[in-house]
């Protein structure tokens, strides 16, 4: 095993923190996308883990800042969870979640011991407090977060040398914000995030054409905090923000519960009106976050006398986006100066197999680059990360934009060689454009609060309404279902998961099923988290994608079940 400077104060303070949250008879943690999360009351052995991995990250990338969030995001107020940001920003690297799942699953100090000394050779973490290392902490507004950030401080400081620093309750976007700052030599603050996304909201309408029938947009926006933390930074920063006469609904201040029929997972899943809303907000545009704030959906109330809504979900934000970006680079470098580009630019779209075939069909249709990743933002992230500007949203409301630095300096000499030669241009303008949207998406993982600011600047932009939004394309009626099987890796899947490889022959069937549909689409995929197949179906009628799911989900059943 490793020998440690300073050998026996390590292990020792290793051994106490790990005492204080002995791990539940029978527990079982396994880290994922959405990092470890449970009933908030049985987290604590997890939390004051996931530090101890948050703090080994930091000290093995040399002392660059990580991050720690504890939240459940979009579920019941009961749970809770925890997930680590990377220096980049980013979710945790992919290859040190087998590393947490043995440390928070380790069934006692000392096992839990050898596993870090272990993992510290094979790595070459030098342990023993001879190097300068930070974590940077938040939680969201669950009850359970207080006695879990304590959690998280006591594993944090078992690595010893390693800091703890409480941000306080945040978004988790602002976490993620903060660190990628952070670690790139910026100012990091709450305050400091606040000022860009209201100063880069700013300059987007300052830049809207007079000639776009801006006026024509309705201002009053209303808004679902989901009752946690999103509506309340909202509601703080809304006196700042010029332009738009911002309403929130759920907004944490104690008038509801959180993610109770209420939050962007609610609304986009059930498709109905959240609580909270009331008869006069028919007709207004309205919306909602989830708990964390890192998803966002819009929608509109159709009648003050029925619950359903008018949906806008990720793929249709993704699509209005697209739209503004392409418009900008036209005119940067002129529609059909296809061969000296003024700016050239490898914009890519990427998507998982759950988009809605009108939204691919749409993208594909403008002459975009659509590319497919296996579901998870862990993967769509990385894809993006790929281009000059990649862009991904999940139908949830999950994704963002992602601008390269290289696309940026570039952006930057453009700006200010126009702003000499050419101020006021229509190119400078553009450009300006793309820098201050550049400004405004979170560059490291999805965020409501920004993401919302740019959905409004960009239908000032255009001069829309919703319905102008909502008529971009109409999605395909689709349909999922769950098949309970005895081992769900007997289905093993490729092209981003959509289409079977194993076992053999059930992709026979599932083609022969989609053939006898219009616009029929369908692929099964083994869920992530219990032993069930995830059917999914699309045709040109509810009917028919309702047929096509069962007829899918029987073949799976009979071969797996």
């Amino acid at each position: 095993m490793a020998e440690l400077e300073g050998g026996g104060e390590q292990r020792a303070a290793l051994l106490a923190a790990t005492s204080l949250f002995p791990l539940p008879e029978g527990a079982r943690f396994s880290y994922g996308t959405a990092g470890f999360r449970a009933e908030g009351a049985t987290m604590g052995p997890a939390v004051c883990r996931a530090g101890m991995v948050a703090a080994l990250r930091s000290v093995r990338l040399g002392g660059a800042a990580v991050g720690l969030v504890i939240t459940a995001s979009h579920n019941p107020i009961r749970d809770n969870g925890v997930k680590i940001v990377d220096a980049d920003g980013g979710m945790m690297s992919q290859d040190w979640e087998p590393f947490a799942d043995a440390l928070a699953n380790a069934p006692n100090p000392e096992a839990l011991l050898q596993i870090v000394l272990q993992f510290a050779k094979d790595e070459q973490i030098k342990l023993g407090g001879s190097h300068s290392a930070q974590v940077l902490l938040a939680r969201d507004t669950r009850p359970t977060g207080e006695y879990l950030l304590d959690a998280a401080v006591k594993g944090v400081n078992a690595v010893i040398g390693v800091v703890a620093v409480d941000m306080g309750i945040l978004t988790t976007p602002q976490l993620h914000w903060m660190v990628r700052s952070k670690n790139k030599g910026l100012r990091a603050s709450e305050v400091d995030y606040c000022s860009q996304v209201i100063d880069s909201f700013r300059r987007l309408l300052e830049l809207v054409p007079k000639d776009k029938g801006a006026d024509a947009v309705n201002n009053r926006l209303i808004v679902d905090g989901a009752n946690g933390i999103g509506g309340l930074k909202l509601e703080e920063i809304k006196p700042k923000i010029s332009g738009l006469d911002i309403h929130v609904r759920n907004s944490g201040r104690g008038e509801g519960i959180l993610n109770e029929k209420c939050g962007a997972d609610f609304v986009q899943k059930e498709k109905v009106v959240p609580l909270g809303f009331v008869p006069e907000d028919v007709s207004f545009r309205c919306a909602s976050f989830d708990g964390d704030a890192d998803r966002l959906v819009y929608f509109r109330i159709v009648s003050s006398s029925d619950t359903r809504i008018d949906l806008v979900d990720g793929d249709k934000i993704l699509s209005i986006f697209v739209l503004f970006i392409r418009e900008q680079l036209d005119i940067i470098n002129g529609k059909d100066n296809q061969g000296n580009e003024v700016l050239p630019t490898r914009f890519g779209v990427i998507q998982t197999a759950y988009a809605n075939g009108a939204s691919t069909d749409f993208l594909k249709n403008l002459g975009l680059e659509v590319v497919f990743t296996p579901t998870g933002v862990k993967y769509l992230h990385k894809k993006a990360l790929e281009y000059d500007i990649g862009i991904y949203f999940e139908a949830n409301g999950h994704g963002t934009v992602l601008f390269s630095d290289h696309f940026v300096s570039q952006l930057e000499s453009l700006t200010s060689e126009l702003s000499s030669k050419a101020a006021g241009s229509s190119q400078h303008q553009a450009a300006m454009r793309l820098l201050a949207t550049s400004q405004l998406i979170n560059q490291a993982v999805g965020d409501a609060l920004s993401g919302m600011l740019l959905v409004e600047a960009v239908l000032q932009y255009k001069g829309w309404s919703l319905q102008n939004w909502c008529d971009l394309y109409t999605d395909l009626p689709s349909r999922q279902l769950k098949v309970k099987v005895q081992d769900r890796n007997a289905i093993v899947t490729t092209d981003a998961e959509r289409r079977v490889c194993q076992p053999s022959g059930l992709q026979e069937l599932i083609d022969g099923e989609i053939s006898k549909y219009s616009h029929g689409r369908c692929f099964v995929r083994p869920s992530g988290t219990e032993d069930v197949v995830r059917v999914y179906a699309e045709a040109s009628s509810e009917e028919a994608a309702d047929s096509l799911a069962k007829q899918v989900a029987q073949h799976v059943e009979r071969i797996l079940g």
